[in-house]
């Protein structure tokens, strides 16, 4: 999660800073960055849980309660929280843009490569002549 936090930072840090001489890729990175928030990294998932009233008439009858959890990873270790039914569809929302940045982000990969080769031509390959060495010959 904090790895598309530090994303989103940097990505409004470059609209602040912008330069004349941004690369096309980044500036495509940056306008997609920036429609994509909220992002967050993680999943949501409904559970079914008795409450702690001692005559509750839904958990008498064995139907439980419906919650939603976010789980999350935090310094390497996953963690769960409890998430009101107001903020899901909020969360569901920020999920779905947490995995379009991580595309974004595995996606650019080749762009850039693509973008350094066009301005960087190869110096070997079929579209550079080969020179040969001059062999001396001994005398």
């Amino acid at each position: 999660m904090h790895i598309l936090v530090y994303a989103y930072i940097y990505a409004i840090l470059l609209v602040v800073k912008q330069n004349l001489n941004d690369s096309s890729a980044q500036k495509l990175f940056r306008e997609k960055l920036l429609a994509l928030w909220p992002a967050i990294k993680g999943s949501l998932a409904q559970v079914r849980k008795p409450c702690i009233r001692p005559h509750c008439p839904v958990c008498a009858r064995g139907d439980k309660h419906p919650n939603y959890l976010l789980a999350f990873t935090d310094k390497g270790r996953r963690r769960c929280l409890y998430v009101p039914k107001a903020m899901v569809p909020a969360l569901e929302r920020a999920l779905k843009n947490g995995r379009q940045i991580e595309k974004l982000l595995y996606d650019m990969g080749p762009a850039l490569l693509k973008e350094f080769r066009a301005q960087n031509p190869a110096q070997t390959g079929p579209a550079v002549r080969l020179r040969r060495k001059k062999s001396r010959s001994k005398s």
